[in-house]
């Protein structure tokens, strides 16, 4: 179990360790900032639907290793959006925290996006031992608000990209289907 946790954990940083090496090879487009705030989105939305794909992966197989890898993973979803958030704070705005505030209030898309990485603090604060004994049963309760993140998550990217739809429809598609999945699995207890 240890040495599957190690190499999904070395997986996970892969998309890090890649835009590094686009980095350092000077491959991040025209727009480096963009491409840097995009890249780091789309891996936070791939990681999050792979973190839902966990309980139907379980399911299917009938192996708990994916219910034990699914914290972590989510973890990683934590880490992306952070630092999403990040480069765009940082690199994009230059930590105008003013700017940040008027993106938040005026763009639907950065306010979405937003508080999809506000609900995922108490997730990721939560997402230790401890905090699921002191918790209890309201563990559970709290951390499917991840449903909540996916769907702000899959709206964030809608409504920012404003031509090619394409690939916002298919991770929305995506989370639909997990999302449907559990609704129905729900519905038949």
């Amino acid at each position: 179990m240890k040495s599957i946790k190690v190499l999904v954990f070395i997986l996970l940083l892969v998309p890090i360790f890649m835009l590094v090496y686009y980095g350092f090879n000077d491959d991040l487009t025209a727009d480096p900032v963009e491409y840097i705030l995009h890249y780091t989105g789309l891996w936070a939305l791939r990681i999050l639907l792979l973190t839902l794909a966990m309980t139907h992966l379980k399911n299917i197989t009938k192996q708990a290793i994916f219910l034990r890898l699914r914290r972590m993973i989510g973890l990683f979803v934590f880490f992306y959006v952070s630092l999403h958030l990040l480069v765009y704070t940082w690199l994009d705005l230059e930590f105008d925290f003013a700017h940040l505030w008027e993106d938040i209030l005026d763009r639907p898309y950065i306010t979405v996006g937003f508080l999809a990485w506000l609900l995922l603090i108490p997730l990721a604060i939560t997402s230790n031992k401890k905090m699921i004994r002191k918790l209890g049963k309201k563990w559970k309760t709290l951390h499917k608000s991840v449903y909540v993140v996916t769907i702000l998550a899959c709206l964030h990217f809608l409504w920012l990209v404003k031509n090619d739809l394409l690939e916002p429809l298919i991770y929305a598609g995506i989370a639909f289907v997990l999302l449907f999945y559990r609704l129905y699995k729900y519905a038949k207890k």
